[in-house]
């Protein structure tokens, strides 16, 4: 894994989320399309924090604030970290990052805020030790290059679901 690769990984990927706000009409980005999706707010809504969540997880890596430990990653962390995706069942959101009807300001500030805290991470993902993990509540325990890789394929895995969910608007 490549940290420059995931880098550009993650910015590409706010640059697609800020581009597709002005692509969603403003009257279906909190439209909910069928009973067990989320609207394309929730998406925003979610991904953007959790994306945050990931990076505070980074840091307390980084720095060394979370105790060394021997566990590791589960069979759902591995499969995502070793193929760059999430598994073809569906993963539910973990508690505290459920997801909310924004608004597009909100969305485009969440952004901003996910696009400063990626710059001040970054640099630290060189020196960042292995053994040093925090809890991921689906894939395990993860070192702060593992979440930095995450954040790269959860952020892509939600583009893909707002593409899903504007086909399933339009039709």
């Amino acid at each position: 894994m490549s940290i420059n690769t995931e880098y550009k990984g993650i910015v590409a990927a706010f640059d697609i989320y800020r581009q597709q706000l002005d692509i969603i009409p403003d009257e279906i980005f909190a439209e909910t399309p069928a009973e067990d999706c989320w609207s394309c707010a929730e998406v925003y809504s979610h991904v953007m924090k959790t994306t945050f969540g990931s990076f505070i997880a980074m840091e307390r890596c980084a720095h060394k604030n979370c105790p060394p430990t021997t566990k590791g990653l589960t069979i759902c962390g591995h499969f995502v970290l070793t193929f760059g995706c999430f598994p073809p069942w569906k993963i539910k959101a973990p508690e505290g990052m459920t997801a909310e009807k924004i608004s597009k300001e909100d969305a485009r500030n969440l952004i901003i805020k996910c696009r400063q805290r990626v710059e001040v991470v970054q640099p630290l993902m060189a020196s960042s030790p292995a053994d040093i993990r925090y809890k991921h509540p689906h894939l395990g325990m993860l070192n702060a290059k593992q979440w930095f890789r995450f954040t790269r394929i959860h952020l892509q895995r939600h583009l893909k679901q707002l593409e899903e969910i504007k086909k399933k608007l339009h039709s």
